[in-house]
């Protein structure tokens, strides 16, 4: 059993709600909570020792605001709301740095250099679970629609991270820990 974790930043309940409800009507039911990735799978183990190395930036990292902004795409299959912050890069960053994934992995998950703040509205379908994937017309209605229906776009402080792991038997990643930044 492939035991799986990545870290996230949620954004504020009513608007993770109206984000939700958006996806709906695309979207039966999706992998995950709306969130702004901050670490990628890579590196972070099934042992969990990396928690504790997340824990120790987290007790010297000062909560810090993050806007949301307009829909972009990662190539021209992949929709997903940008995210201002100067210090979300700062963030990502440390916690990389002190998990210290291979090479490899922080290319594959596009860490470090490659990182771009962003939260997934939707992605095109190929192959492996149709019931998250969108057509390319279905993605370019969502990214009209979401201009309309997600603005304006929040700016709130982020003041934990969430763990997530992967619920093999749900085929979701699903809350594991809240984690506080120094208050």
């Amino acid at each position: 059993m492939k035991v799986e974790y990545f870290i996230g930043i949620v954004p504020p309940e009513e608007y993770l709600e109206r984000i939700e409800h958006f996806q709906s009507k695309w979207i039966k039911q999706s992998g995950v909570e709306p969130h702004i990735t901050l670490k990628a799978q890579g590196g972070l183990t099934p042992d969990k020792k990396w928690i504790d190395k997340v824990q120790k930036v987290c007790e010297t990292f000062k909560p810090f605001q993050v806007s949301l902004d307009k829909p972009k795409y990662f190539g021209d299959n992949i929709l997903y709301l940008s995210v201002n912050s100067n210090n979300l890069p700062k963030l990502h960053q440390e916690i990389v740095q002190e998990i210290s994934p291979s090479e490899d992995l922080i290319k594959q998950y596009f860490e470090l250099d490659a990182f771009v703040p962003h939260l997934t509205l939707g992605k095109e379908q190929y192959g492996g679970n149709i019931s998250t994937g969108l057509s390319k017309k279905e993605l370019k209605e969502m990214e009209r629609l979401a201009d309309k229906e997600l603005t304006p776009y929040p700016h709130f402080e982020v003041n934990f991270i969430r763990v997530y792991e992967l619920n093999i038997e749900k085929q979701r990643y699903e809350k594991y820990s809240d984690i506080s930044l120094n208050n």
